[in-house]
């Protein structure tokens, strides 16, 4: 059982510290605290608003503060450490020590409650959750929740990525109770999941591209195949050899004809004798010619052609009376 004694009182220190600090801190804007047990010492890591508060003026507050945490808590040569939280809206402590102090100013609960929420969503957070207990609006007890975005509230994922912070309002009818869970920007949250958006393949060819092993695999069948058709004629004319004697083969010269060339004048020659000279028309000229003018008449067509020029024409009638 000393084991489990052991733990149960660092616990119990752990969280008597807080309140400690809750308390005597209330006017820095306290966030929560870190407790480190090292060879050294105890190392404490107070979380504010204002550090400066929390270090006093040449360092009397937090002198103070581990004299006091030596005697109460007989912690082993505690050290202190004062840091500044840059975006107070995402910390539960001091968003719950704010929504107990505009409550026990005045505030409608519902209209501080929602205040504080916007000013958790708009800092970034993925998630916030404000519970408001007490005696709200009358005699009878009851419990207000607000919600927005997303939030955990079993499993590991609570212990590691939701912030929790607790702070008391004091009223006339009675004390009411403000707890504020965040989850802030960039935790991993366990069911999250992102959606890749694949393109599309193209096409495969009809035809594949064999591979060389294929290939080399391929080929030995082939030279198998060949093999044994190579042995199997083998056989055969072994067979034929022993049945049939053998004639010797005459070789004959196979006789080439000779085709003699002709030179191209020969043959352009030649095809200008085969081919008949096209009938030149009967032609008729007339002694009615003008000066270096020829003229015909060709089945009853009259056609003139003129000096220089080697082809005939037909002849208008205005030509020809002139």
């Amino acid at each position: 059982m000393a084991v489990e004694k052991k733990f149960v009182k660092e616990g119990y220190v752990k969280a008597s510290l807080n309140e400690y600090f809750a308390k005597q801190l209330s006017r820095a804007g306290y966030g929560g605290m870190e407790l480190n047990r090292t060879p050294m010492g105890t190392q404490i890591v107070v979380y504010s608003e204002k550090p400066g508060m929390v270090i006093g003026k040449a360092g009397k507050v937090i002198r103070k503060l581990t004299r006091d945490i030596d005697r109460i808590y007989e912690l082993d040569n505690p050290q202190i450490d004062a840091q500044e939280v840059r975006r107070p809206e995402l910390n539960a402590q001091m968003m719950a020590t704010r929504l107990a102090s505009s409550i026990e100013r005045g505030w409608y609960f519902r209209k501080a409650g929602h205040n504080a929420m916007r000013a958790i969503m708009n800092s970034g957070a993925l998630g916030c959750e404000i519970i408001i207990s007490g005696k709200l609006t009358g005699a009878r007890s009851r419990v207000e929740k607000m919600v927005d975005g997303y939030i955990k509230h079993s499993g590991k994922p609570v212990d590691d990525i939701v912030d929790e912070g607790f702070a008391v309002a004091i009223k006339k009818l009675g004390t009411l109770g403000c707890k504020v869970r965040i989850i802030p920007p960039g935790a991993t949250l366990p069911d999250a999941y992102d959606i890749v958006k694949v393109e599309p393949e193209a096409e495969a060819p009809s035809e594949v591209a064999e591979s060389p092993e294929s290939q080399g695999v391929e080929d030995l069948v082939e030279t198998e195949a060949t093999g044994e058709v190579a042995e199997a004629e083998d056989i055969e004319s072994t067979e034929k050899a022993t049945e049939e004697p053998e004639i010797p083969a005459v070789e004959t010269e196979a006789e080439v004809p000779e085709v003699e060339v002709q030179p191209e004048e020969s043959v352009s020659e030649k095809a200008e004798e085969a081919t008949p000279e096209a009938e030149e028309p009967e032609e008729t000229t007339t002694e009615e010619t003008l000066p270096g003018e020829q003229r015909r008449e060709v089945d009853g067509v009259w056609q003139h052609k003129h000096e220089g020029h080697n082809y005939w024409h037909p002849m208008a009638r205005v030509h020809k009376e002139a």
